[in-house]
C-alpha cells in the first residue's frame, strides 16, 4: 500500500472549502468574533470589573481562554458537520469517492480547513481581547497545541454527524444539547473549587474541562489538573476518533446509498 499523498487532490479539497469559507464571511467568521466580543464586554469588562481576583487573576484574563475554546469548539464541530453534510446533499462528495483519493485523504482534508477556520476565530478572538487589555499568552507553542488539537478532535466529531445527519435539525442536535452545556459546566467562568463538593467530579469528568484549562495554562499560566494527563485525554480521544472517522468512510456510512 502505498503511503504517497495526493496532494492535487488534497490542495483542491481545501482550496474548494476555503472559498465556501470566504463567501460567507459573516457566518464563519463575523459571527463569532462578535459574539466572543459580547462574552468579553459583559463578562470580562462589565461583571469582571466588580469581581476583583479569581485565582490571583483579573477576572477577564481568567474568563478569555475559555471564551476562546468555546469558539474554537463551535468552529471546527461547524466547519467539520456543514462541509461533510453539504457534499452528501448537493452529491459532490460522489466526486471524491471516485477520484484517487484516499480515505484518509478525504478526512485530511476537512481537518486542514477545519484548523484554518478555527486559527482565523482563535486569532480575531486575541485581537478583539486585545483592545480591552485581555490577550495574554504565555506559551505560544502550548496555545497553538491546544488550539490545533482541539480544531482536530471536534473535526472528527463534526465528521462523524455530517455522516449522520439526515436533516438540519440533525445537524445542531449535537451541538445543542452536548457541546454548548459541556462548554459552559467546563470552567468557562469559574475555578472547579468554586464548585460545590459533590459536583466536582463532574468537572473531572467533563473533557471540556481538560481542553479549556489545557489553554488557560498556555494564556495565564493558570491550571487545576496536571498538563500531561489533559493532553494524553485530548490525544487519545482525537486517535480514537480518528479510526472511528475512518472506519467510517471506508464501509461507506452515510456515504453510499
Amino acid at each position: 500500500m502505498s503511503l504517497a499523498i495526493n496532494w492535487i487532490g488534497l490542495s483542491t479539497i481545501i482550496r474548494r472549502e476555503v472559498s465556501r469559507l470566504m463567501r460567507v464571511p459573516i457566518q464563519a467568521f463575523l459571527a463569532p468574533w462578535i459574539s466572543a466580543l459580547l462574552f468579553i464586554f459583559i463578562f470580562g469588562y462589565v461583571v469582571g470589573g466588580r469581581i476583583s481576583l479569581i485565582a490571583g487573576h483579573r477576572y477577564m484574563d481568567f474568563v478569555l481562554p475559555g471564551i476562546v475554546m468555546l469558539n474554537v469548539v463551535n468552529a471546527a464541530f461547524l466547519q467539520a458537520s456543514s462541509q461533510v453534510y453539504f457534499a452528501r446533499f448537493m452529491r459532490y462528495i460522489e466526486e471524491a469517492l471516485v477520484s484517487p483519493l484516499s480515505y484518509a485523504e478525504m478526512i485530511l482534508g476537512v481537518i486542514a480547513v477545519v484548523i484554518i477556520r478555527s486559527l482565523a476565530t482563535a486569532i480575531g478572538i486575541l485581537i478583539i481581547a486585545a483592545l480591552f487589555g485581555a490577550a495574554r499568552i504565555s506559551g505560544i507553542g502550548e496555545f497553538v497545541f491546544w488550539i490545533l488539537l482541539v480544531a482536530v478532535v471536534f473535526g472528527l466529531i463534526g465528521q462523524i454527524v455530517g455522516l449522520w445527519a439526515n436533516n438540519f435539525e440533525q445537524l445542531t442536535i449535537l451541538n445543542i444539547f452536548f457541546i454548548t452545556p459541556l462548554s459552559f459546566v467546563g470552567g468557562v467562568f469559574n475555578t472547579v473549587s468554586m464548585l460545590p463538593a459533590w459536583l466536582r467530579w463532574m468537572a473531572w469528568g467533563n473533557p471540556f474541562f481538560y481542553f479549556i484549562n489545557g489553554l488557560r495554562h498556555s494564556m495565564i499560566g493558570f491550571t487545576e489538573a496536571p498538563e500531561g494527563l489533559g493532553a494524553a485525554v485530548t490525544m487519545t480521544l482525537a486517535c480514537v476518533l480518528g479510526v472511528v472517522v475512518w472506519r467510517l468512510y471506508k464501509v461507506g456510512y452515510g456515504l453510499r446509498e
